[in-house]
């Protein structure tokens, strides 16, 4: 269960006080999600979105709480934060922060289809290039120093073939983000945790529709290939090998680069970011598995998907972006 603060009917309708999105109707906790407590919130004006945020400070949030606003005011299918009387989006319940966004249609795939990844290409691309002119510049906060920090917390946990491959890994990522190759990659606000659950589908299996992107409360400026490369490890492969899924990938990525299209440097630094992705996450499954937070509930991943996927990435060579 992910609802660790309690909510009351009475505390939803004294938070409701504060704005013009009608009266009370129904509250229901939602049990996905490791990071923070969120409710379903009917009112009768619509429905929404209650986030309490666990881990995230007041500082911490504008980020985030902007980017939404700022791609769902030009379009793009993202959680709409909603403003108080005051025009404020961000507020407290107790003692923490929260806010209501809006409800998106449908609900996540577990195993996309190709039609399911060449939606999720379509629209990732259509938020980058919404997102390209936002003026709050955040760095993806699990991007290379943060590698380079936490790397050695999990060491003493593998065995010496782990660490050696996780030590390589990363030290090519570090030359690797020293290079005029990656310096010329396009970048900027980014998911930066595009998995198949934080994207949502309407419509039926064999005609989905695109329901939207939750769940930004890992997004930051990066470079925007490197969502694509966390986005294709996890929707276009065999769960159980992490081998790309052919039809799956060329879905994604002919999607993607129909409305964005990938530059030369890009096409050069696929494999480095496919296991620059893949790394990312075997590193913070790692972590969460073997020093997780004192007051963690929820059972953390097991790490060693993300090692096969970052095993198979260095042993094969990447399929070539369109």
């Amino acid at each position: 269960m992910a609802v660790f603060t309690p909510v009351s009917d009475d505390d939803a309708r004294e938070l409701l006080q504060h704005y013009t999105l009608g009266e009370l109707v129904s509250l229901r906790g939602i049990t996905a999600g490791i990071e923070n407590t969120n409710y379903f919130l009917n009112t009768t004006r619509g429905e929404y979105v209650l986030t309490i945020f666990e881990v995230l400070t007041f500082e911490q949030l504008p980020f985030y709480i902007d980017l939404m606003t700022y791609l769902a005011e030009r379009g793009v299918p993202v959680p709409h934060p909603q403003p108080m009387r005051d025009g404020r989006r961000l507020t407290q319940l107790h003692g923490k922060p929260s806010t209501i966004v809006t409800r998106l249609n449908g609900g996540y795939e577990p195993d996309p289809s190709a039609a399911h990844c060449a939606l999720a290409g379509e629209t990732l691309a259509r938020m980058h290039l919404a997102a390209a002119d936002f003026p709050i510049k955040q760095p993806n906060l699990r991007g290379l120093p943060w590698w380079q920090e936490t790397a050695p917390h999990v060491l003493p946990f593998l065995s010496d073939t782990q660490a050696q491959m996780l030590r390589n890994t990363l030290a090519e990522q570090v030359r690797f983000a020293e290079s005029a190759t990656y310096r010329a990659l396009p970048s900027g606000p980014a998911h930066c945790d595009l998995f198949r659950d934080n994207v949502l589908f309407d419509g039926t299996y064999e005609s989905p529709r695109m329901g939207g992107i939750i769940d930004f409360y890992f997004a930051g400026c990066d470079t925007w290939l490197f969502d694509v490369a966390v986005c294709a490890n996890d929707w276009c492969i065999e769960r159980e090998t992490g081998i790309f899924i052919p039809e799956r990938l060329q879905a994604l990525l002919d999607a993607y680069a129909a409305v964005r299209p990938f530059t030369e440097q890009e096409k050069e630094a696929w494999p480095m970011l496919l296991q620059a992705g893949a790394l990312r996450f075997w590193i913070s499954r790692l972590y969460d598995y073997y020093l997780p937070r004192p007051a963690q509930t929820l059972k953390p991943h097991d790490p060693r998907h993300f090692e096969r996927i970052l095993t198979l990435r260095r042993r094969i060579a990447a399929p070539a972006l369109p």
